[in-house]
């Protein structure tokens, strides 16, 4: 790189770390342009790895989330699956609450009640076990080959999006934020740029603050949308606590006594210490041999993603018919033809 080039380029990231540090923002597109350059590999790693620093220390507002949201799927790779009605159930992470994969299971109970899934995951960053870490592990292959997503979602209900095979701008940023080991505004950006661009969205969220500017952002969209966040900080509905939703019908807090369910402890939903332990919880799911409290939290999201999808439909129906889907092992067999085509 020409020296000239690289002077500037430094120079511009002093001058966005000054402007971070002085608690000014940027507009959208001062922020498209910003993340255009990360993933373009533009600046070191000491400089990204100040930039995401310095954004774990402030809050984001809704043009930043916007401009990054905007780069991110300008670089992505896009994928076509050719069917109407997609969702994906993805949450921020960062949450620190070390669950076990709810909303991956939840995943799959929705497409075992018949609704087509394409799920965004990625590799743990901020917690021990992802989506990628335990789909990988029970045995799927990874693949941005547009003709055999088709197939999955036309055959199983669901493929699998693992983030670095449609965003290959972002493996300059992967061991940065592996080696930080605590959540980015990466975190933030993950349900924004499923390359699918799903019609309906199921999105954790791990603070109120960061459920507003989600909000407002989809309220700029045609996607149909349920923002969530456990009032205890979990990016998922947990039951240790009352959530908080935000959809086209407003935000409303969801009282889970009146929705028929005791209260958990935290340590009923903690996911295992290792992916192995990890993927054996997510089996026993799967196989109908899981606690109630595992199989409550799983349905509770799973019906949240259906009453998205159906706005019409009830709580409890949509719960029903998730029960269904897990009870009936079609989640199960989702899963199973998955893995093996």
């Amino acid at each position: 790189m020409p020296v000239l080039v690289t002077l500037f380029l430094y120079t511009k990231m002093k001058q966005i770390l000054n402007h971070l540090f002085e608690h000014k923002t940027f507009s959208r597109e001062q922020s498209k342009d910003i993340l255009t350059a990360i993933a373009q590999g533009k600046y070191n790693n000491s400089q990204m790895a100040a930039f995401m620093t310095a954004y774990c220390m402030r809050s984001i507002t809704v043009n930043e989330l916007e401009g990054f949201r905007d780069a991110m799927l300008e670089l992505c790779l896009p994928i076509d699956l050719e069917t109407d009605q997609l969702i994906d159930l993805c949450g921020t992470g960062g949450d620190g609450k070390d669950t076990f994969n709810i909303s991956t299971l939840a995943s799959f109970v929705v497409a075992g009640a018949g609704y087509k899934v394409a799920k965004h995951g990625n590799y743990g960053v901020s917690s021990g076990c992802g989506s990628s870490n335990v789909m990988e592990f029970l045995g799927y292959k990874f693949t941005n080959d547009g003709d055999k997503l088709k197939t999955n979602v036309n055959d199983a209900n669901i493929c699998f999006l693992h983030a670095p095979l449609f965003h290959p701008a972002m493996k300059t940023v992967a061991p940065i934020r592996r080696e930080l080991g605590v959540k980015t505004f990466f975190n933030m950006l993950g349900p924004l740029v499923n390359p699918a661009k799903p019609e309906n969205q199921l999105v954790g969220v791990f603070n109120l603050e960061l459920a507003r500017v989600y909000a407002y952002l989809y309220q700029k969209s045609n996607t149909r949308y349920t923002i969530l966040n456990a009032l205890d900080g979990y990016d998922e509905v947990s039951l240790t606590c009352d959530f908080k939703t935000f959809s086209a019908e407003g935000e409303r807090i969801n009282s889970i006594e009146e929705l028929g369910f005791e209260q958990l402890d935290p340590k009923q939903i903690l996911g295992g210490s290792t992916v192995s332990e990890s993927a054996g919880i997510f089996m026993t799911v799967l196989n109908g041999e899981a606690t109630a409290a595992q199989n409550n939290v799983v349905l509770c999201n799973a019906a949240l993603a259906i009453k998205t999808i159906n706005p019409e439909k009830s709580f409890a129906d949509s719960f029903y018919e998730a029960e269904e889907a897990l009870i009936s092992k079609k989640a199960l067999r989702s899963f199973r033809t998955l893995v093996e085509n």
